[in-house]
């Protein structure tokens, strides 16, 4: 399966976390949202991201490494709709500049704001649910 997916996640609190490359940055207490994309695996891809133990590769690995993942929706397709994605989540949400966007010119793929914000944002984006194994 190849496609777009989003995860929600939470921060328990205010937290500094060096991002690979990108520096460290400081993260406020509460709602995120990361969009990423698999064309070699999607459930593979959403599944990696929500286990603890890993190899960090991507920036979002080591936020994941602070915070849990409390929601993930997906979108199959053979196109890339990351970018489409990140724009609109944009539109509604603060983005965190240069997060998990280092292979195109978007200003971010991690977005922060209230949980209410959050769900209004993603409702309109026709995802599906993943089903977080416990």
């Amino acid at each position: 399966m190849k496609g777009t997916y989003i995860l929600i996640i939470k921060l328990e609190g205010k937290k500094t976390i060096q991002i690979g490359k990108l520096g460290k940055k400081l993260f406020k207490k509460g709602f995120y949202v990361y969009v990423g994309s698999a064309f070699n695996g999607l459930r593979q891809r959403i599944d990696r991201h929500l286990r603890k133990n890993k190899k960090i590769h991507w920036h979002i690995d080591y936020f994941l490494n602070f915070s849990e993942v409390k929601d993930a929706l997906y979108k199959e397709s053979v196109t890339k709709q990351e970018c489409r994605i990140a724009t609109i989540l944009e539109k509604h949400l603060f983005s965190i500049p240069g997060f998990g966007c280092s292979d195109c010119r978007c200003k971010s793929h991690l977005f922060y704001g209230s949980h209410k914000n959050i769900t209004h944002a993603v409702k309109d984006l026709h995802l599906k649910r993943y089903k977080l194994k416990k």
